[in-house]
């Protein structure tokens, strides 16, 4: 009989082969290519380990798909004209290690889309439209080492977005077109060593990200649209080998690299760099690629040339002028061919400042830079005093960065139509009169951190309908300017952060009803109108740490029905009362109530909430006990660390509970003396308590101890931690 069915000559369900499809049961292998298919056959043979169904015609995997070929390993579903995975699609595939869905349609990854797949080592998602990945999408895949996911169309990635890669060893997210990543978007990636961020939007570093990644050897972010490597820019521990080439780099801070200690290999190439200084802390590099750069070999780069010596860096490169020097290797100069002579206007990698270039489209004015490849313009650090204007009408980046304003006239950037990103940072801006950025219909990104705005009038953002992004960071405002937001249909993001705001008024979001990320840490907020966030319905983010709230402000979270994040860390709230988040409790899935000197959650705090929550900080506060959470069943993360919690009897259903979650929390006892210092799920004050020898001695409840046990084999799908702990691993 077994070699009836290795020959496939039995007459089961197990070997009966559908059509159009070709079966070989030798190695257990069945191929139904490019063929009509609109459903999963329903025949293919039980036994079968890999299943190839490319180029048919599925549009939907449904629940289950897949349950009557519970051995397979390999399942590959390219170019099936998917578009949407089912929560639970691949259940029942506990032994599949590869799974390709390339050059499909899907468009979003839910929660439960690939719930089943604990062996899953490799997921090809490249060539789809994913524009959303819901947290939690890879909760289950615990033992995944590759995710492709190029080629898509990612423009954000929220915290925790990969939590329960624990083994994640490849993360490739080239050719999307992100430009914002969460702090936390990496932290939950323990395992990485290779990340591949090439051909995006960034437009900086995502320094605050990465330096997530301790373990991470080799990064990719080139083909993005970097201007500037700021200062200690990268803070990634194990980092050997960088590629930053064709990007729009014009400068590198010395000590951009500094704690980036283990670095080795620096890919620069085809940028803007007309030379590079000296890298402190950069000990342990190898080799540095500069070519295809528009290098100036004059005396200025001399300290660089040394460095190379001293340091016995290899550089690749070549230099652009002197004219007498032109052509000429990096590594050939001698210090006295390195000369400065008569005081030369900036070297521009474009064409000579002040003349019009060669397509016609403009000019460049003096003293700044202009690409035509990348359509940026940079006047950064040049003590201007009135913002130049004559830049090439095609412009799409510009960066002044570092000047001295003061005030943006009307009209400041004329002839700009196609800007995208305008960088205003550290001007000293105390003023943006109306009109003043009239004209840029196209303007998507605002920069205008560090500067000494304390109000805004809606006429200042007239003729910029496209705009999302507004960065208003460590400014003088002290309250939010009311009504400034009405000419915003399009705002996504506003960062108010480090100001002096003292509270949210009604009327003060108005207009702002696209708004999705709101961004107010570090201002001294002690009141939030009832009705101030109202205009704010698809608001996802709410970030209030570090003001002056006294209690949760409940009324204000009325209407906010997709709130996923709320930060309420650093406020003096000291009770949180019944109810506290009911208004968003449909939606909540992160909430931060950590550093407040807490000292009473009600037992009705978190009515409402439940499988949803999948995240929950409250450690370092003073409260002894928290309420019931029991119904919590979708926690990922509980931070219970820093917290005096006194060990009695009544406390037991919390360490009970905490057993079954499996999770790692952090919760010491406070008291009373005898259990002092201990860990809640250690301490023995527990076993005097009524009914304590049934359950956790005598092992009275078998689905407890099943529960218990069950977690063992499930650890790899546990999910990592940005500021809490890791799922047990023992």
């Amino acid at each position: 009989l077994l070699l009836m069915v290795a020959l496939g000559l039995g007459g089961t369900s197990a070997t009966r082969c559908p059509r159009p499809c070709v079966c070989d049961n030798l190695r257990a292998h069945v191929l139904c290519l490019n063929g009509n298919l609109t459903t999963i056959p329903d025949t293919i043979p039980q036994l079968t380990k890999k299943l190839d169904l490319r180029g048919n015609s599925f549009t939907v995997i449904p629940v289950g798909a897949f349950l009557d070929t519970p051995y397979l390993t390999h399942l590959d579903l390219q170019r099936c004209k998917v578009e949407r995975l089912e929560e639970g699609a691949f259940r029942g595939l506990g032994r599949l290690v590869y799974l390709n869905l390339a050059s499909n349609s899907i468009a979003l990854l839910y929660q439960e889309s690939l719930d089943g797949l604990s062996s899953l080592q490799q997921l090809i998602l490249e060539g789809n439209h994913i524009e959303e990945i819901q947290p939690g999408a890879f909760g289950r895949l615990g033992s995944l080492t590759v995710l492709d996911l190029r080629a898509n169309a990612l423009v954000y990635l929220p915290d925790m977005v990969f939590q329960g890669l624990q083994v994640l060893r490849w993360l490739r997210l080239s050719h999307n077109a992100l430009h914002v990543l969460g702090s936390e978007a990496f932290a939950a990636l323990p395992s990485l060593r290779r990340l591949s961020l090439d051909h995006n939007e960034l437009q900086a570093l995502p320094g605050e990200a990465l330096a997530r990644l301790d373990g991470a050897t080799w990064l990719d972010v080139g083909y993005n649209p970097i201007t500037y490597v700021a200062e200690e820019a990268l803070a990634m521990a194990s980092l050997k080998h960088l590629f930053l080439d064709h990007a729009a780099l014009q400068d590198v801070a010395p000590d951009a690299f500094a704690r980036s200690p283990k670095l080795r290999t620096l890919d620069l190439r085809e940028n803007q760099l007309r030379g590079l200084p000296p890298l402190a802390g950069a000990g342990g590099l190898a080799r540095v690629s500069l070519a295809g750069n528009p290098l100036l070999c004059s005396c200025l780069l001399r300290p660089f040339r040394d460095w190379l010596m001293r340091a016995r860096v290899q550089a690749e490169g070549s230099c652009t002028a002197p004219p007498a020097l032109r052509g000429r290797p990096l590594d050939s100069l001698r210090p006295p061919e390195m000369r400065c002579g008569r005081p030369q206007p900036p070297l521009s990698p474009t064409v000579p400042s002040e003349q019009p270039r060669a397509d016609g489209s403009g000019q460049c004015p003096r003293g700044c830079t202009c690409s035509p490849d990348f359509h940026h313009g940079s006047c950064e650090n040049r003590d201007l005093r009135e913002i130049p204007q004559g830049f090439p009408g095609d412009t799409r980046l510009l960066d002044l960065r570092r000047n001295v304003f003061g005030t943006v006239p009307p009209g400041a950037f004329p002839g700009l139509k196609e800007l995208v990103s305008l960088h205003l940072q550290s001007c000293s801006i105390g003023v943006l009169q109306p009109g003043a950025l009239r004209g840029l219909e196209n303007l998507v990104y605002l920069y205008l951190t560090d500067n000494r705005l304390s109000t805004l009038a809606a006429a200042a953002f007239e003729g910029t309908p496209r705009l999302a992004y507004l960065d208003l960071d460590h400014n003088a405002f002290t309250r939010l300017p009311p009504g400034a937001f009405q000419l915003l249909p399009n705002l996504i993001s506003l960062h108010l952060q480090h100001n002096a705001i003292r509270e949210l008024a009604e009327g003060d979001l108005a207009g702002a009803r696209g708004l999705r990320w709101l961004y107010l840490t570090g201002n001294t907020i002690r009141r939030i109108a009832p009705a101030a966030l109202a205009p704010t319905k698809m608001l996802e983010k709410l970030h209030l740490e570090g003001n002056r709230l006294r209690e949760v402000p409940t009324s204000a979270l009325r209407g906010l029905s997709a709130l996923s994040e709320l930060k309420l860390s650093r406020n003096p709230i000291k009770r949180v009362g019944d109810r506290a988040f009911l208004p968003v409790a449909s939606s909540l899935q992160h909430l931060y109530l950590d550093n407040m000197g807490l000292e009473q959650i009600s037992p009705g705090a978190f009515a409402g909430l439940g499988p949803k929550i999948r995240s929950l900080y409250l450690e370092s506060n003073k409260m002894s006990n928290i309420p019931d959470m029991s119904n919590f069943t979708g926690l990922e993360i509980l931070n219970l660390r820093d917290v005096p919690f006194h060990c009695d009897c009544q406390l037991l259903p919390l360490r009970r509970w905490i057993d079954k979650l499996n999770l790692r929390v952090g919760a010491t006892c406070g008291s009373p003396a005898e259990a002092r210092g201990l860990k809640v799920k250690l301490a023995t004050t527990f076993q005097a308590c009524p009914g304590w020898g049934r359950r956790e001695a005598g092992g009275a409840h078998p689905e407890k101890t099943k529960a218990a046990k069950k977690p063992s084999k499930k650890k790899r799908s546990g999910k990592a931690p940005a500021r809490g702990f890791k799922k047990n691993r023992a």
